[in-house]
């Protein structure tokens, strides 16, 4: 598409979104305008039918407080010419007293086994009747009998008198009547008076309200329908009974007390109408009911203390027709409009990209190597600010052009010399992606692990033993965390399975966006190395035994020359004293425990490491040593730094006891002149070491003498061998601890032994 059809099609774009936009807000406009005008007449209603249902319920109540009224004095006529004991009394009687009175019937009730009964009327259907299933009735009448005050909520209370609500005889449902009850203990009977109440005139009080309604019907076409919902009944199951055989709706219990439901939606009512009265505002939604598509409005409102809600239902289509009308005009004019934009603005954009058409030629000559030619510039505006930019960027080109040629060509050569590095070099580099899939290896990768080029790209490597295989993920971890790692010395397989020593330097790989992409390793043979290294090693541990032997022999000679003192004097005297022999077998035991300490540092024990909870095997040998320490008058003390259990390590459990026994007896000893507390502390430092303190308040250890500690045969003890400590030393150490004194002489001294924590791996 042309530059020129692309600018007449965008301003011809720009002023269809205005005009849209424009119709778009007068349309939200002139709905929110009849949406309101529909909420005024919504509140018009409402306030209409709030006046009419007052009205109505004051006459209503007006009315039924001056039957009650007229009951109660009708049944204390009645009293005054009955005689109180109802067997003295006839049916025939009462009929005449009815008229006498006039009231419609009289019927006198009594209590037999509970029930309320019927015993005496001048009606004869409605004589034997109990209001046991009268519901609030017969609570009623019982309260009357027990001569308390009726508290049902429902009809008139007075002193000894209830009057139930207008309703429908039990003995006739098509009669309407008013009752009244009369009790006040001189007689055995209740006086229950009656009138009847004629629908067609005092009765049908909602007629108004209906009416009303039926006015608003008339008078706005697009209202459908006015329904008055009662809260209290709708939606509960109507209240049903059968009297004498006929189905009849209780009076006072009505769903819908005026107006019409002739457009039912329960549920969305019932809930709709309950959001209404918590909210105290009217809701309005949108139905689509008997294929009609409703506007149905939910107005809350309160006569005489009862809450009501007002559903009204207007047609959609009524209120919506006229801003569509509108709507649609909007549109056709709008379209005419744009049509007309787009060929006045295509004539325009032709006059006005003339002058590209040379800038475009100058364009295709630079796009095709030559920058020779040069713009005749003959315009100041934009245009010809364009040309004379174009003619500059032309020159530019050229110089650019040049230096890119000469850059190529150092590129080339680096690249060479990179690609010649990474090739000839003697230690293997291999790059992985982030899937850990070899990309890129080089020839001494073949050479030092056995795979060609074609075997491993493509695939993870699988060199890596078992037992490393935790290091080499955390190590990735490291990397991918951008972090580097150098001179990292582990072991690997080689293709043939052979193991091999090599030390790593691992990076990461980054990309224009600094993005870690791949991991780079180089990796260096260094099997011979650590041979030599071992060599070395053997060496060192020869010249340290030699040492121990000598020393050995010196310590074992002094007890050896006392024995065969004692055995030449046995030689020349033919007996020794128990002195003697006790003193030879002191120096035979002295040799055998130089010998056995000997033997643990030339040749350690199989070891079988396992999991070892620390603070049971501090409990275990303070159980031990508990009664040598309180003959030297010391206190064993435990005490645990941690709210929290401490975590296992994992370790030799009889080693672990050598070491704290030695440390405990010589905290001990140190305390045995004066006594005092052996605190052993527990605690933990971060979450992978275990720490143990044995703080005693002996006498200290001397700078000069905390230098020699772990010596061998270096001791202060009459009858030491100097070799405790150093055995206690090699096994911490075996075990991937330290082990550190803090003393001063005179003060005391803190042993603290650290252990690493027991890793998740060790336990399978």
């Amino acid at each position: 598409m042309s530059i020129k059809s692309k600018l007449s099609l965008s301003i011809s774009g720009i002023v269809a979104i205005i005009l849209f936009l424009n119709i778009g807000i007068h349309y939200m406009s002139s709905k929110s305008a009849r949406e309101e005008s529909l909420e005024q007449q919504l509140h018009t209603i409402a306030e209409q039918l709030v006046i009419t249902i007052e009205s109505t319920e004051k006459m209503k109540m007006s009315m039924e407080y001056e039957l009650g009224r007229k009951l109660r004095i009708a049944a204390m006529l009645a009293k005054a010419k009955l005689d109180p004991d109802v067997a003295a009394i006839t049916n025939e009687q009462l009929v005449s007293l009815a008229q006498e009175i006039g009231i419609d019937d009289i019927t006198l009730w009594q209590q037999i086994d509970g029930e309320n009964v019927s015993v005496r009327s001048s009606n004869p259907d409605e004589l034997h009747i109990s209001s046991k299933s009268w519901d609030y009735w017969d609570t009623a009448l019982h309260d009357i009998f027990d001569m308390k005050k009726v508290n049902v909520n429902k009809g008139q209370s007075a002193l000894y008198y209830w009057s139930g609500p207008i309703n429908y005889a039990f003995s006739d449902p098509s009669v309407i009547n008013k009752w009244g009850y009369y009790y006040d203990g001189t007689t055995n009977y209740m006086i229950n008076t009656m009138v009847n109440v004629a629908v067609s005139s005092q009765f049908d009080f909602l007629n108004s309200t209906n009416n009303v309604i039926h006015k608003l019907l008339s008078q706005e076409s697009g209202l459908l329908e006015i329904t008055g919902f009662d809260p209290e009944f709708f939606g509960e199951e109507p209240i049903i009974k059968l009297k004498q055989g006929i189905p009849v709706h209780n009076l006072d219990v009505k769903a819908i007390p005026f107006g019409t439901y002739h457009y039912p939606n329960h549920e969305k009512d019932l809930d709709r109408m309950t959001k209404a009265l918590e909210n105290g505002q009217s809701l309005r939604f949108n139905d689509t009911i008997n294929g009609l598509d409703l506007v149905r409005s939910y107005i809350p409102i309160e006569v005489a203390g009862t809450p009501y809600v007002i559903g009204v239902s207007f047609d959609n289509r009524i209120i919506q027709e006229p801003v569509q009308k509108q709507l649609f005009m909007h549109v056709i004019i709008s379209l005419g409009l744009i049509l007309l934009t787009m060929l006045f603005s295509y004539n325009v954009a032709g006059h006005m990209i003339r002058p590209l058409q040379q800038i475009l030629h100058k364009v295709n000559d630079i796009s095709s190597g030559s920058f020779t030619y040069k713009l005749a510039i003959q315009r100041r505006d934009e245009l010809g600010m364009l040309a004379a930019r174009i003619n500059t960027m032309g020159m530019n080109l050229q110089q650019y052009m040049t230096q890119l040629t000469d850059t190529a060509s150092e590129l080339r050569s680096t690249k060479q010399y990179l690609e010649s590095f990474f090739n000839h070099t003697s230690d293997a580099i291999h790059v992985i992606d982030l899937d850990r899939n070899v990309i890129q290896v080089n020839d001494a990768f073949e050479s030092i692990y056995g795979w060609s080029e074609n075997e491993i790209i493509g695939h993870p490597l699988s060199n890596i033993p078992e037992d490393q295989r935790l290091a080499y993920e955390q190590l990735l971890i490291t990397i991918w965390n951008g972090g580097s790692v150098a001179d990292y010395e582990t072991i690997r397989y080689t293709k043939d399975g052979q193991m091999i020593d090599v030390s790593m330097t691992v990076s990461p790989v980054r990309n224009e966006h600094e993005q870690i992409v791949a991991v780079a390793s180089i990796s260096r043979n260094i099997t011979s190395r650590k041979q030599a290294e071992e060599m070395i090693r053997r060496s060192e541990k020869l010249s340290v035994v030699g040492q121990l032997a000598a020393g050995v022999a010196h310590e074992i000679r002094n007890p050896l020359t006392t024995l065969r003192g004692f055995v030449q004097l046995h030689q020349k005297n033919g007996s020794l004293t128990p002195l003697h022999l006790n003193l030879m077998m002191a120096e035979l035991d002295q040799i055998n425990m130089i010998v056995s300490e000997f033997l643990v540092l030339a040749k350690p024990q199989a070891n079988r490491f396992e999991r070892v909870i620390v603070e049971e095997l501090i409990c275990d040998i303070m159980m031990l040593l508990d009664s040598s320490a309180k003959l030297g008058n010391v206190d064993l003390v435990y005490r645990s730094v941690e709210d929290r259990d401490v975590p296992p390590i994992y370790g030799v459990s009889n080693q672990l006891k050598q070491v704290f026994v030695n440390v405990l007896k010589n905290g001990i000893e140190a305390m045995a002149e004066n006594g005092g507390e052996l605190v052993i502390e527990l605690s933990c430092r971060g979450s992978d070491t275990v720490v143990i303190r044995f703080i005693d308040q002996g006498c200290g250890i001397s700078d000069e003498d905390k230098i020699r500690i772990g010596e061998p045969f270096f001791t202060k003890k009459e009858n030491g061998s100097g070799l405790g400590l150093m055995v206690c030393q090699q096994i911490i150490s075996n075990h991937k601890g330290s082990l550190t004194f803090d003393s001063q002489l005179g003060q005391g001294t803190t042993v603290e032994i650290a252990l690493p924590v027991m890793q998740q791996e060790q336990l399978t």
